[in-house]
């Protein structure tokens, strides 16, 4: 390998064995490693290479000296590492970035040089998710789906790999997660500007609520019923749209029978086999008003609380969980555990569904009612002044719009209509 007789301040033509000429530009220290950082352009060999050689020397020397360069070698990898080190978000949804990197990422492009990427990348890579969620060698046409990596003799659980597509929501959250990145990595310098921007992510998914039927809640309520305790979670589920975590972490001292009110500043959090106590996922206390019924179901449950604490040699306090195992009310229910007797409820009654929609069907029985988006918003703790509600529950938006239009049609005078002889005049029978 020999170096040309023409060296510039900040690069260099080498000439390889192979007779091409490598173009080498200093461009400073890479902030990751700590290293000097080079560009580096291979010109194949030919009789115009030395020209194009020197012609692409002043490019990169210009790209240097014009900051248009990227400034660091690191990978994807490194990046996301470093960007969730500095992410302040709740911890449940930083683990569902970190699995979602780990299992779509990381493993398409994760060791991709950030300077190196361009939209072509990310709609290569929005292609791939969009083909197979495992990202399966499509040329293995043998490849067996088991239902469990432990040894096991196989069943009709198992059977050949069929590709699925990730879907548009969750390939949506790669691409945030992605830009978020990115946009650190302008910041911070990396790169010159985001290629992200460029790439052509799938659309937002039209929100599909599907809240359980009025006849399906029927049942739910009947069959929930059997354990009062269990019953009433799942009444004031359907009635306040509460998430069930604000449920698990409400007190005694948030229920004010009284004035018929219910106060949420709360909420428990849970990852993996971790609880904790947290705010509110829009971080604002509410407080929202109770039904008659509600307010006398309350107040049985307080008073069977208040005996099975007596009984306990105990009292309760206001700092008592409204649902809790203990005697005295000192411990909160698991969200998930509550998730999943709901989910065994609903599979015995043949209904499919989750506590969750129980939210939605709150929602769309308000909307329903004419109740304004404003105050289902509140009610249910959404931010942004109802955006959400009215993004999420548009279709029964319009629907209660529609009976609203005929019940108001039934209610007018008569329309005038044009005679034969062009005079207007009342509709007749």
């Amino acid at each position: 390998m020999a170096t040309t007789g023409r060296s510039r301040r900040k690069g260099r033509i080498e000439t390889l064995p192979s007779g091409s000429l490598r173009v080498v530009v200093y461009a400073g220290v890479d902030p990751v490693s700590g290293k000097r950082h080079f560009l580096r352009e291979l010109v194949p060999a030919g009789p115009r290479a030395q020209k194009e050689a020197e012609r692409v020397l002043r490019r990169l020397a210009s790209e240097v000296d014009d900051e248009k360069n990227p400034k660091t070698t690191a990978t994807v990898d490194q990046l996301l590492d470093k960007h969730f080190e500095l992410l302040e978000i709740e911890p449940t949804t930083l683990s569902t970035y970190r699995t979602l990197c780990r299992k779509h990422v990381r493993p398409l492009i994760g060791r991709q040089k950030v300077g190196a990427l361009r939209a072509s990348i990310f709609d290569a890579f929005y292609a791939e998710l969009r083909r197979c969620r495992d990202h399966c060698d499509r040329r293995d046409k043998t490849r067996i789906d088991h239902r469990t990596a432990r040894e096991h003799r196989c069943d009709h659980r198992c059977g050949v790999h069929v590709c699925r597509p990730l879907s548009k929501s969750t390939i949506r959250q790669v691409h945030v997660i992605l830009s978020g990145a990115l946009r650190r990595a302008v910041r911070w310098g990396w790169i010159n500007r985001n290629p992200i921007e460029l790439a052509d992510p799938p659309p937002s998914p039209t929100p599909n609520a599907r809240p359980p039927t009025a006849a399906e809640a029927a049942q739910l309520l009947a069959e929930a019923g059997k354990d009062p305790e269990w019953g009433l979670l799942v009444w004031l589920t359907m009635v306040t749209g509460f998430r069930r975590g604000e449920l698990c972490a409400l007190r005694w001292g948030d229920v004010d029978l009284e004035s018929g009110t219910l106060t949420i500043e709360r909420s428990i959090a849970q990852l993996d086999d971790r609880t904790w106590m947290k705010d509110t996922k829009t971080h604002h206390q509410r407080r929202i008003a109770l039904d008659e019924d509600s307010r006398d179901a309350l107040g049985e449950h307080r008073d069977r609380c208040s005996r099975r604490a007596a009984a306990a040699g105990t009292v309760l306090a206001d700092e008592a969980f409204v649902f809790s195992p203990a005697p005295d009310g000192s411990q909160y229910l698991v969200p998930r555990s509550v998730s999943q007797r709901y989910g065994r409820m609903a599979k015995r009654l043949g209904i499919k569904t989750t506590i969750h929609k129980l939210r939605h069907y709150s929602a769309t029985e308000l909307i329903s009612a004419g109740v304004d988006v404003r105050t289902v918003a509140g009610r249910l703790g959404h931010g942004g002044g109802g955006t959400t509600t009215l993004r999420v529950y548009a279709a029964w938006i319009s629907e209660a719009d529609q009976r609203a239009a005929q019940s108001l049609a039934t209610r007018l005078p008569a329309r005038p209509q044009a005679r034969l002889d062009g005079s207007a005049g009342p509709l007749t029978g």
